[in-house]
């Protein structure tokens, strides 16, 4: 098992990134969490890291905290919950958020979850009712932070449809992610910065 990876980090297209160690790049799954965190390209970055093997392939996701890598863990042994719906959970609520969800037993976050309803969202939070007893919510080390850094802009169409592919990756459909993106678009805008405010937007 890969439990963590540091590096430089090589290339950034959401929700994927490569990560070079020592020559050797690794592609990564993130969730968006973990993607407005990032630094810019060409600067160092350490990951926790969690490898699903299947028959067809070697699947690598990374984590920006070892907390969010022990959420996508607890998700992904619930029944019918794979990494994909994992990480859409992830990428529409903070940890704490979610946290706080499965606590107060409440739905109305995670049916805007693509490939949730509400019936999957009720058997959620009554699955992971037991599993976070013991979790304690910390909102201040979990608050996003938005891409200010002084790495160079993509160019805007380039930033737009990066974020376009990001949320069809999750599971939105490409019309949807079309429109919530088109809507929160400006000039000079990241990726990162584009899907948090379509994210937004749409829960």
């Amino acid at each position: 098992m890969i439990g963590r990876l540091r590096g430089t980090l090589a290339e950034k297209q959401p929700p994927h990134l490569i990560l070079d160690v020592n020559g050797l790049g690794y592609e990564l799954e993130v969730p968006m969490t973990t993607l407005y965190r990032l630094p810019p390209v060409g600067q160092a970055l350490t990951l926790h890291t969690h490898l699903v093997v299947r028959e067809d392939a070697q699947l690598l996701y990374g984590f920006y905290e070892r907390r969010e890598r022990e959420l996508f863990r607890e998700l992904i042994r619930l029944n019918g919950v794979g990494p994909k719906l994992a990480l859409a959970l992830m990428s529409s609520l903070e940890v704490d958020e979610l946290v706080r969800c499965v606590q107060a037993q409440d739905t109305s976050a995670l049916v805007k979850v693509p490939g949730v309803g509400k019936k999957t969202a009720e058997r959620l939070l009554v699955e992971l009712k037991d599993r976070f007893k013991a979790w304690e919510t910390v909102p201040a080390m979990f608050e996003l932070v938005p891409d200010n850094g002084a790495a160079p802009r993509a160019p805007q169409p380039t930033a737009e449809t990066d974020a376009v592919s990001a949320l069809v990756s999750l599971g939105y459909k490409p019309q949807e992610a079309s429109k919530a993106v088109s809507a929160v678009n400006e000039k000079g805008l990241s990726s990162e910065d584009l899907i948090r405010r379509a994210l937004k937007g749409m829960n």
